[in-house]
């Protein structure tokens, strides 16, 4: 970050690249929106382009710092959508046979839903804990809050994802008894 600061364009690049995948994911997941998720990415950084300057070493982590702007910019991009009526395509990975890609992109898309369903800090709470992995504490300071709060949100969010998903859990694992 310190040359980054300074103007270095290559060590920004270096930091957009080791970035720029989890930025993208925490985005996707919030948002569950693919181009919303990369206007965020683009916004994260170039913010911290331009922000470079203030940086304080030793204060956060850069890696932090990216979380906590991204779940900002994604809650605010929230609070200000509107409706929309555009039907996504279901993404098809060309590896699969078409009924294993279809019922991935259900079960994708189930999961997508339910998520989008939880309030917005049980949502960046599991995304940022379940898909980025990152620690109690870590996600404690991402979102501001206590780990006795993130706790709480996690509980919580789990308990509406099982309920939300429950209805359709079956047709993906029907082998699994209850």
């Amino acid at each position: 970050m310190a040359r980054v600061s300074q103007g270095d364009a290559q060590a920004f690049q270096q930091l957009v690249d080791s970035g720029i995948d989890r930025v993208l994911g925490v985005a996707r997941r919030i948002l569950g929106d693919d181009m919303e998720a990369e206007d965020v990415t683009q916004d994260v950084f170039l913010r911290l382009w331009k922000q470079a300057s203030k940086w304080q070493s030793g204060r956060a982590r850069v890696s932090t710092w990216l979380y906590r702007v991204t779940v900002n910019s994604c809650i605010d991009r929230l609070r200000a959508r509107k409706e929309q009526t555009v039907d996504r395509l279901p993404e098809i990975s060309s590896g699969a046979t078409q009924l294993q890609a279809l019922e991935e992109t259900d079960l994708r898309d189930y999961m997508d839903a339910a998520l989008q369903a939880l309030p917005e800090r049980q949502r960046v709470a599991l995304v940022l804990f379940h898909y980025e992995n990152l620690s109690m504490k870590a996600v404690a300071e991402t979102m501001d809050a206590s780990a006795e709060a993130v706790e709480s949100l996690l509980g919580r969010g789990r308990r509406a994802l099982k309920k939300s998903l429950a209805t359709h859990w079956k047709a993906f694992l029907p082998d699994v008894p209850d």
